[in-house]
């Protein structure tokens, strides 16, 4: 795979371009040879938030930049930072300190230790290089990717506001060892509890979905991670939301595969997001 195979970036509709971004950092499903996992790859692909750049496919017709990652995030998460890597996993010392995240501890960091406990990825210790190999050419260029899509927007606009996309598993509070007096929402907005963006953007994002039927939580029980955290900061007119949708809705869980519902739940994302650039439009205009 060459390195411009790693990231796809489609920008916003000639003549619509607006300052707004999404990105799907975990959507990947091109598997690189190097890989070297032990666990086959149907188990491997749970991982996926599969289809979600399909879902919001929509975005640069309505004037969005659209940035996505075609490698897997079991190989590389680009949602986490560089120094969440569990030093267990390695078979010599990293060259530089750690911070092992409590996402790392369950085997969810920089690096994936498991999709779920007993489906180990590896039967073997990673080398430093091939880790940091990773890094250069999948994290680093998908960083530099939503960077600049971000800067772009800030330099001809002022300010801009993002989209961060991912899918959860319908079992997402079981998995997460949480006990939940509610279901699980079809979608949950995260913006590191008031912290990333503007809470008029959420309410615009909010309303628009449960227009459409959908039921929303809030930071319940995801409030966004790193590339949210670095995103965000509205102080400075940078507004970033995550936004996770149940795979329950538009997928079959177990086959990865697309079920009847897809066309109908993409739609209503179209239309979603053409309520979220009117309402940036109006803000840049």
């Amino acid at each position: 795979m060459n390195l411009t195979d790693w990231i796809s970036v489609v920008d916003g509709r000639p003549g619509l371009a607006l300052p707004l971004v999404c990105d799907s950092p975990h959507s990947g499903v091109d598997y690189p040879a190097d890989f070297g996992h032990a666990l086959p790859l149907a188990d491997l692909r749970t991982g996926e938030d599969t289809h979600v750049e399909r879902l919001w496919g929509h975005a640069p017709e309505v004037g969005a930049t659209l940035v996505c990652a075609r490698f897997p995030r079991t190989y590389i998460d680009p949602n986490r930072p560089l120094d969440d890597l569990d030093p267990t996993m390695l078979a010599s010392p990293w060259p530089r300190p750690l911070h092992p995240s409590r996402k790392s501890e369950l085997g969810f960091g920089l690096v994936w230790r498991h999709v779920r406990r007993g489906a180990a990825i590896y039967n073997r210790k990673l080398s430093v290089d091939e880790v940091q190999r990773r890094i250069r050419f999948a994290w680093s260029p998908y960083h530099a990717a939503l960077s600049d899509a971000l800067s772009r927007a800030m330099a001809t606009y002022g300010a801009c506001w993002h989209l961060n996309l991912h899918s959860m598993p319908h079992d997402a509070y079981e998995r997460l060892g949480v006990s939940s007096a509610t279901p699980l929402a079809d979608f949950v907005l995260g913006d590191r509890h008031g912290t990333s963006c503007d809470p008029e953007f959420v309410e615009v994002v909010a309303q628009a979905l449960a227009a459409h039927g959908f039921r929303v939580s809030l930071n319940d029980p995801y409030s966004g991670q790193e590339l949210v955290r670095l995103a965000g900061d509205p102080a400075r007119k940078r507004h970033s939301l995550q936004v996770e949708i149940n795979r329950s809705l538009y997928m079959d869980e177990t086959t990865r595969e697309p079920n009847a519902h897809f066309e109908d739940v993409r739609e209503s994302l179209a239309s979603v997001l053409e309520e979220i650039a009117r309402y940036v439009r109006l803000r840049v205009t």
